[in-house]
Parts: C-alpha cells; structure tokens; sequence
C-alpha cells in the first residue's frame, strides 16, 4: 500500500508549496527529485474521501476486488460517461498537413501547420521540432488560441516552447476563432445542432492531435503528453481522461471537480458540459433567474463528478497544478485516484503542487516541466 505520510523534508517542501513560496529546484536536481513532494498527501487530508461515490463500485453496488475488476469498471464508467457526453466520430488516424510557415530558434524550428482536427474542419496550430536527433517524446499544448504557448501572449504560459527546449516535440493548439466570437469551444456537427458536450469535442480534437505526432518519425508515439491551463486545463484533463493513448497529462487549475460556488470552475455553460441550443443563458453562476441547462444537470442529479472521469488515467501518471481553484482540499478528491492506483500495485501516479493564485508561475511551471521530464524521459532518447 502506498504511504501517504511523509517524512519532514517532504512535509516542509509541501507547505512551502501551499504558503505560494519559491521553491527553485536545487542546482544538479533530478525531474523527481524536483516532482516527488508533490505525490505526497498532506496528513490532514490523507484517507479522506468525502461525499464522492467510489469509482470502486459498479453500478450495481457490487465493490471492485482486483485489477480483473477494475477493467470491468473502468469500460462501466466510461460508457456511462460517454452516454451522457456523446460519441465521438471515427478518429483522423490518417493525419496529413500543410506548412504555412517556417521559422528557425537555436534549440528549435517553429511550422506553423494547417491540419483536420473534426471531420470536415480545419485548424492553425504550431509545431515546435527540436534540432537534437529523434525519437523524441511529445506533449500537446492547449489553450484559448495557439499563440500564447509559443511565447505570444501571457507570461508563465509558454507550455509549447519551454518544453521544445528540454526535448519535446510540441504541438500548440487553440479555438482562436471561437474565442473570438466568445463561442469557445467546438461543436459537433454545429454550434445549431451539437450531438457530443463541447467539452468532450475538444477532448476528440486533442486525439486527432495525438495521431499527428504519432505519425512522425522523430515522436515516440508511447510517450506523448498533454497539458493545459485554466481553459485549456479543463481541455487537457478531458482529453487525457477520455483518450488513454496519452501517456500522462498536466492540469493547470481547471477546477478538478464541480464547485457550483466557483465562476470559474463552470462546467455548466453551453461550452462545456451545458450546451443548449442558442439563446444561451447568461454568463455566470447558476441561479433560479439563469439556471443551467442539459447534460451537466444530468450528471450532478445522477450523483456524478469528475474524479470518476480522473480514475480513467490509471495507472497513467498525472499533475494537478493547483491555483485559486484547485487548492490542496482537491486532495480529498483525488484520494479515490489514489485507491484505483493501489488495486493496480501503481505508485506515484497522482500529485498535486499549489499557489494562492490562479496563473502558473515560475516555480509551478517547473514542476510540471520535470513532471514531463520524468515521466516521458527526453533524454533517455537522443541518439
């Protein structure tokens, strides 16, 4: 059984993390050294579950025993989920694209791709090449539009062009043109008429996107990542939950679990798991003036939330990178990730960082950096 009680060092990293202090990595240390804290429960939330229903029972209240099991639940729960959220199209496996343009750094060369990411659209994004010999690993970057994880936009969100430096190939995606039009998300067949949760397209467009790189030579197509923040977290968690060809994932402060006290954490608008057909209700917290619609209310009634979605990673690893809206009581939460991992003799495979403040930070985007690091190994690789 994994132990959740740590020894002091691990405890003072911990509360140093949650003070929202700078912790730089110490010179020469390895990705785990700088990561291993953060797999460590805090005493005051270690064994607590809260009010969320074990993904360890079936449906019909029998438990899960062993691994045999599990497997049985874990095929359970995403059917479930995918009765509430929609099918999927037939994945793009065949993926083709075309180089819009090339731009050349010292570590890297930047294209900027066209490619099919619905059956039928199209979307710009950026992929980000290192100049070292292949195979490499690879991660998948998310966000409101492609720009700001190449270093365009705000600061401490550059996931794409941190990450080609260290080795990774890296492919920035983005709903620039809905984000402008303050639709926000993708919509299947059409924002009139959409047959799959919104949140759910953009998880089905980020395996379209996993299929790109796998297609390359230079990507090793077992060691590929995804990561997002905020916006892009919801995106990144969803996709990665909802499509276990990703090796691991990084979320940043997306809101890990419905919090109807949060307007932030709004699973609830049209964009995400509420969509009605147009006119939308009004931006912001559900009230008895402006009440939530569809899928997300059928969730909650049905006693639902997202750490059942979360138990679909393991044994895959993956970071929480906690803000403003996953503070360390997301813990509780991900306790029941912690229990699925320990049926399957699976250690280390769930770790949350925090900060007060909802942006990532220097410190906080180290984390998940060596967090890729460790998991997918780039220079375990170069030839």
């Amino acid at each position: 059984m994994r132990r959740i009680h740590c020894h002091l060092a691990t405890s003072l990293a911990i509360v140093t993390c949650l003070l929202g202090l700078k912790a730089t990595p110490a010179a020469g240390e390895s990705p785990w050294e700088t990561i291993k804290p953060y797999f460590s429960v805090p005493a005051e939330y270690a064994g607590e579950f809260g009010d969320y229903r074990s993904p360890l029972i079936f449906s019909d209240g029998s438990k899960v025993e062993n691994a045999e099991d599990w497997q049985r639940r874990r095929t359970e729960i995403l059917q479930t989920w995918t009765e509430h959220l929609g099918d999927w199209p037939p994945f793009l496996d065949a993926p083709h694209y075309e180089i819009l343009e090339s731009k050349s750094f010292a570590s890297h060369d930047q294209h900027k791709i066209e490619f099919e990411w619905l059956p039928g659209v199209t979307t710009t994004a950026y992929l980000l090449v290192p100049k070292t010999p292949g195979p490499h690993p690879a991660v998948v970057t998310v966000y409101y539009e492609p720009e700001t994880a190449i270093g365009l936009g705000k600061e401490d969100r550059d996931f794409a062009v941190q990450l080609v430096k260290r080795g990774f190939v890296t492919l920035s995606l983005g709903t620039a043109r809905t984000t402008n039009n303050k639709t926000y998300s993708l919509y299947y067949p059409s924002i009139e008429k959409a047959e799959i949760e919104p949140l759910s397209t953009l998880a089905y467009a980020a395996a379209n996107a996993w299929y790109l790189l796998a297609s390359r030579d230079d990507v090793d197509s077992e060691r590929i990542g995804i990561v997002g923040h905020s916006y892009g977290g919801k995106w990144a968690m969803f996709a990665s939950c909802l499509f276990d060809r990703f090796a691991c994932a990084a979320w940043s402060d997306p809101g890990i679990v419905f919090d109807e006290s949060r307007n932030s954490i709004n699973y609830w608008e049209p964009w995400y798991l509420g969509y009605h057909p147009k006119p939308w209700r009004k931006r912001g917290l559900i009230t008895p003036e402006n009440p939530a619609h569809g899928t997300y209310l059928e969730l909650v009634a049905e006693g639902r939330d997202l750490h059942e979605l979360h138990a679909l990673m393991a044994p895959r690893p993956f970071l929480v990178s906690g803000g403003a809206e996953d503070p360390a009581k997301r813990w509780v939460p991900l306790n029941h990730s912690i229990q699925v991992n320990e049926l399957l003799d699976a250690t280390d495979r769930v770790a949350m960082s925090n900060r007060p403040d909802h942006s990532p930070n220097p410190e906080s985007n180290e984390v998940i950096y060596s967090f890729f690091e460790h998991f997918l190994s780039p220079q375990k690789v170069a030839k």
